[in-house]
């Protein structure tokens, strides 16, 4: 049962979210081999603003050892 959320900066289209979300479910169904009815997705926007407190230290800073893409960036 896969879930996939994507935080992101405001500004895609909701064209561009749906395509995101398209592509992500095909992407798990083809390497962990889920159907589409076992899979979700959620794409969530946060302010630039809001950022480094919502986003990168409770969610990136103290899971950097299991990331799989780490960022290339560290908050200002």
């Amino acid at each position: 049962m896969p879930h996939v959320v994507v935080k992101h900066w405001p500004g895609p289209t909701e064209e561009q979210k749906a395509e995101l979300a398209a592509r992500l479910v095909q992407a798990v169904r083809d390497v962990f081999g889920s159907s589409e009815a076992s899979l979700s997705v959620a794409l969530e926007e946060v302010a630039p603003a809001g950022w480094t407190e919502t986003v990168w230290r409770p969610e990136i800073e103290p899971k950097l050892d299991v990331l799989y893409k780490k960022p290339g960036y560290t908050p200002s």
